[in-house]
C-alpha cells in the first residue's frame, strides 16, 4: 500500500476511536433546538446516528434548550436525547434567553443538562470547556471565569455560551460579551468559542488566535445570514441549515465540523495552537 494511503487510513481510524482509546476526544454541540415535536426529535436522531459511528465524550448545548417555558421540556428532552446516558455521553448545558422566560431563570433545566450551576467547567480528555451564562454577565461570573482560565492546565480551552460577541443574521453581536469576555479569551489562550442564538451556522476568521463559531441550527426557525457590522472579524463561512457541531481534539489540533441532519459535513476548520 502506498505510504500516503497508509497515513490516511491511520488518521481515519484514530478519529473513529472513542475517548480514552486513543489520541482523539470528541465533543458534540447543538444550539437553539428546544422546539419539541418532530423537528427537535429529528435533531436528536441525527446526533444519535452520527455519535454511533463517531463516539463522543460530551454533548454541549448552546442555549435555547426549551421554547415551551417548561411546559414540555422534560418530555421533549427525553424523546430527543434520552439515549445519551446509555451511550456514555455526558451533557454540559448552557442557558439561552428563551430558557429564562419561565421566571426561574432556567432552573428547571439544570439537572437534565448536567449543570451544577449557571457557569462551570467540564473536562473531557485534553479539552476543558468553560460553560458560561451570557444572560447575566455579572462581575462575579467574570472573576470566576478569569480565575478558571488562569489556573487551567488543559491542552485545549473551549468557551461555550448562548449570545455570540458577533453575529450576522437575525441577531447582531452581544456588546457586553465582546467588551468583558473577548479580552479574556485572547489573554488566556482560549482556542475556540461556541455560541448559539443566531439560527444559522457562521464561522469567523480567527482573531488573535481565537476561532469563533455560531451554531443555532438545532431546530428553531432558521434566520438568513445577511451582513456583518463594520469592525466584526471576517465571516468565512455561512449557512442557514439545521444540524450540529463535531469537535475532535488531538494532540496537535482541533477539528471543528458543522454536520447537517443527514450526516453530511457542511464546513470544517482546523484549529492549531
Amino acid at each position: 500500500m502506498h505510504r500516503g494511503h497508509i497515513a490516511a487510513a491511520v488518521v481515519v481510524a484514530a478519529l473513529a476511536l472513542p475517548a480514552g482509546a486513543g489520541a482523539a476526544t470528541r465533543v458534540l454541540a447543538v444550539g437553539d433546538f428546544g422546539v419539541g415535536g418532530s423537528r427537535q426529535e429529528a435533531t436528536g436522531r441525527a446526533i444519535r446516528a452520527f455519535e454511533a459511528s463517531h463516539p463522543a465524550s460530551l454533548l454541549v448545548t448552546l442555549g435555547d434548550n426549551d421554547y415551551t417555558k417548561g411546559a414540555s421540556f422534560e418530555s421533549n428532552w427525553k424523546a430527543s436525547f434520552g439515549w445519551l446516558a446509555r451511550a456514555g455521553v455526558r451533557v454540559a448545558g448552557v442557558l439561552g434567553n428563551h430558557d429564562y422566560e419561565r421566571g426561574d431563570r432556567g432552573s428547571y433545566q439544570l439537572e437534565a443538562l448536567g449543570m451544577p450551576r449557571r457557569y462551570y467547567t467540564r473536562r473531557a480528555g485534553d479539552v476543558q470547556v468553560f460553560l458560561l451564562d451570557s444572560n447575566e454577565i455579572t462581575a462575579a461570573q467574570t472573576r470566576w471565569f478569569r480565575r478558571a482560565l488562569r489556573t487551567s492546565k488543559a491542552r485545549w480551552k473551549i468557551a461555550a455560551f448562548h449570545h455570540p460577541p458577533w453575529a450576522c443574521g437575525g441577531h447582531s453581536g452581544h456588546d457586553e460579551v465582546e467588551e468583558r469576555w473577548v479580552p479574556l479569551f485572547e489573554r488566556y489562550g482560549v482556542d475556540l468559542v461556541l455560541s448559539g442564538h443566531d439560527h444559522s451556522y457562521q464561522r469567523f476568521a480567527a482573531r488573535r488566535g481565537v476561532t469563533y463559531v455560531i451554531h443555532g441550527g438545532g431546530g428553531a426557525t432558521l434566520y438568513p445570514v445577511l451582513f456583518c457590522r463594520p469592525g466584526y472579524p471576517r465571516l468565512l463561512y455561512r449557512k442557514a441549515d439545521f444540524g450540529f457541531l463535531s469537535i475532535v481534539a488531538r494532540d496537535t489540533e482541533l477539528r471543528v465540523a458543522a454536520i447537517g441532519l443527514g450526516g453530511r459535513r457542511i464546513d470544517r476548520v482546523i484549529v492549531r495552537p
